[in-house]
């Protein structure tokens, strides 16, 4: 496919939301490009829908040509999901131009989990969780696949079976800094914790006689994040923060920023808490 400026958004950047797009600069004078050129289309076949092959005549369109600072052709440009993220300049061995092509193209988990978020975009959670499943049947070491799947067995009340997912995730994620996991296990936590506890109406009975209470403050905000009920439950973890900072070692602080990543498909909330939280501690 040959695409201009005028198709090019729609050839290349929409279309890698898609498949891998790999823009080849190339003109008819150019030895290379006659090398280079057939390879690449014949690969094209040979990986069947895989990755995609569009042309751009440098001659007929400089503007891309010069946006994309190509000096020297043939080159060739990779999009993923709408942008570039690798590119070479010349004729590639087949061997290394297939190494290259291999780094593109997920592999079949990869395809598998894409379609669990299409599905979990889309509300069919039946669909997501099969196709989740499929994935880590693939490769049992595709972590985001493994949160996801976690955090949809979570939405629907699975509780035991989220807590064996969590088990299987790596210890890159489970020992490492991941926003995402720490979210997720301060929700694990706070079920764990709410199954234990008096009910909510007692809790906010004991703050509202001793709002210095911090004990019962951090086991209210638990239930409440439990309930998913995170503005609530912020609440009471700030008012823990502001009146001894040092109490359950920083549990206030901490338990805090495990909600905000909780809360992250509410920014508006995160934000206000946020500033609430700095104002604080400074």
């Amino acid at each position: 496919m040959n695409t201009t400026l005028a198709t090019f958004e729609k050839d290349v950047i929409d279309a890698s939301m898609l498949a891998p797009v790999l823009v080849d600069f190339w003109a008819p004078w150019c030895g290379p490009c006659k090398s280079l050129g057939p390879l690449l289309e014949r690969l094209e076949t040979e990986y069947a829908g895989k990755w995609r092959l569009v042309k751009v005549n440098v001659d007929e369109n400089q503007p891309l040509a010069a946006h994309f600072q190509v000096r020297s052709i043939p080159h060739v440009v990779a999009f993923v999901e709408g942008r570039p993220v690798d590119q070479f300049t010349g004729v590639l061995p087949e061997g290394q131009l297939r190494a290259f092509l291999d780094r593109l193209v997920p592999n079949p988990a990869q395809l598998e989990h894409r379609e669990a978020l299409v599905a979990l975009e889309s509300g069919d959670l039946a669909a997501a969780l099969d196709h989740l499943q499929a994935a880590l049947a693939l490769d049992p070491g595709l972590d985001e696949a493994r949160l996801d799947l976690i955090e949809l067995l979570l939405d629907q009340e699975r509780v035991e079976d989220a807590r064996s997912e969590v088990q299987l995730l790596s210890p890159k994620v489970t020992q490492g800094i991941d926003a995402r996991y720490n979210a997720l296990k301060a929700r694990l936590d706070a079920l764990d914790i709410a199954t234990d506890l008096p009910p909510t109406d007692a809790l906010e009975a004991r703050v509202a006689e001793n709002p210095v209470d911090l004990e019962a403050r951090l086991d209210l905000a638990n239930a409440l994040i439990a309930r998913r009920n995170y503005e609530g439950a912020l609440e009471h973890l700030l008012k823990i923060v502001q009146h001894d900072r040092s109490f359950g070692d920083d549990v206030g602080r901490k338990t805090m920023l495990s909600v905000f990543d909780l809360a992250a498909h509410r920014p508006d909330i995160v934000s206000t808490w946020r500033r609430k939280l700095s104002a604080v501690l400074h």
